[in-house]
């Protein structure tokens, strides 16, 4: 055992999302029992990677006696993580093609390789690095399935994911405003569908902006019934 940093998990934040694991190049992180766990101190080397990746800031570096690290037996060294996550370890699916090739598909090449993952409105944090004067696309849950080039419409910009119709509205708002207001993106694109339901996106984005004090370009993109696409500006 010596003194050495390693990582904490504040389990009372921690709300098990696993936004941390494939941030973990050694593997150490895992999701047990709905909270992210520390499998061995042997497998943190107390570098935290992870750190800015956990949405709720329930992960952080503390000084104490622990285990020596040993990347041997690191389980993440072992299957092939690169310094970019997890990919690598899970390349392969059942259907035989791989995991970059199928989302390359969905997304275009160019998107996958760039843009960050779609994170749920309500799981990211507003002091992300990503979303930091970004061009952001929100988009409703039901759009990534009625549109063939969902993936085209996204282009290389963060996307943020929510339903208008069975989320909390408020909380949407909430976060929201402190998106607008803390990350000050370039621009925002909402992504919606031709129902009523959905031009609450619209309306939360529009709010969310003005509560903030920001001058932020809004703009909704609208999927029809029969799968046409109609531009328009907030």
């Amino acid at each position: 055992m010596i003194v050495r940093d390693i990582i904490r998990i504040d389990e009372e934040k921690c709300d098990g999302c696993g936004a941390c694991v494939p941030s973990c190049v050694e593997g150490a992180l895992k999701i047990v029992d709905g909270k992210a766990r520390l499998m061995s101190e042997v497998y943190c080397d107390g570098l935290g990677a992870c750190l800015g990746h956990c949405p709720q800031g329930a992960i952080s570096i503390e000084k104490r006696q622990a285990e020596e690290f040993d990347a041997d037996v690191a389980p993440g060294q072992a299957s092939g993580h690169d310094s970019e996550g997890m990919i690598e370890a899970c390349t392969v699916c059942p259907g035989g093609s791989s995991v970059t090739e199928s989302a390359a598909v969905v997304l275009g090449e160019s998107e996958f390789t760039s843009a960050p993952f779609p994170y749920q409105l309500g799981l990211v944090s507003s002091a992300v690095p990503w979303l930091q004067g970004a061009d952001v696309v929100l988009a409703a849950d039901c759009t990534a399935y009625a549109h063939p080039g969902f993936g085209q419409l996204r282009g290389n910009r963060p996307l943020l994911i929510a339903c208008p119709k069975l989320d909390n509205v408020q909380e949407h708002l909430e976060k929201l405003t402190d998106i607008m207001r803390e990350a000050v993106p370039a621009s925002v694109t909402v992504l919606r569908m031709e129902v009523p339901c959905c031009s609450r996106l619209a309306m939360l984005s529009e709010q969310a902006i003005e509560r903030s004090g920001k001058e932020i370009p809004l703009s909704v993109v609208t999927i029809t019934i029969g799968g046409e696409i109609q531009p328009s500006v907030a």
